[in-house]
């Protein structure tokens, strides 16, 4: 089930880019935009990233930090991430876990596909500073993804 704006959010602990661990508790007093893409280094998820790398600072200014969540491991994550100059952690989720949790691993036939590709839907959720849902972004525009969430900050 994902949750709503008004929720508690889901907690989660998992290892980001530079090996630290990185829990929801670390962002209590402050926005997180916390954002779940299928892939790293296909064209959309790219896309997405780069458009809130871009925009990070005005991100930041605003209160809020990043961070992006996908099924592929650290290794996977930290070539992406350089190859890409992103300047905001990414979360391996390789068990699924916090996919699970925020109702992005998919469930049925498609969370069977899913769990084949190791992948997570696109959705994106703007926490609070109090840990609850704020905002869901279903499906946001890859490409101008920063604006999206700069509108709901």
């Amino acid at each position: 089930m994902r949750p709503r704006p008004g929720d508690p959010a889901p907690d989660f602990t998992a290892v980001a880019t530079d090996g630290s661990i990185v829990r929801l508790a670390d962002f209590r007093g402050r926005q997180l935009v916390l954002y779940f893409y299928p892939r790293d280094d296909t064209p959309g998820c790219t896309a997405q990233a780069c458009s809130l790398r871009d925009f990070n600072a005005e991100i930041a200014a605003a209160g809020a930090a990043v961070l992006g969540v996908s099924a592929q491991d650290v290794a996977s994550h930290r070539r992406f991430a350089a190859r890409h100059r992103l300047n905001f952690p990414l979360l391996a989720d390789a068990d699924r876990a916090i996919g699970k949790a925020y109702g992005v691993a998919g469930a049925g036939l498609s969370g069977l596909v899913r769990r084949l590709f190791g992948a997570h839907q696109r959705v994106t959720f703007i926490i609070d500073g109090a840990g609850r849902i704020a905002h869901v972004l279903d499906a946001p525009d890859c490409a101008h993804h920063a604006a999206e969430v700069l509108k709901l900050l």
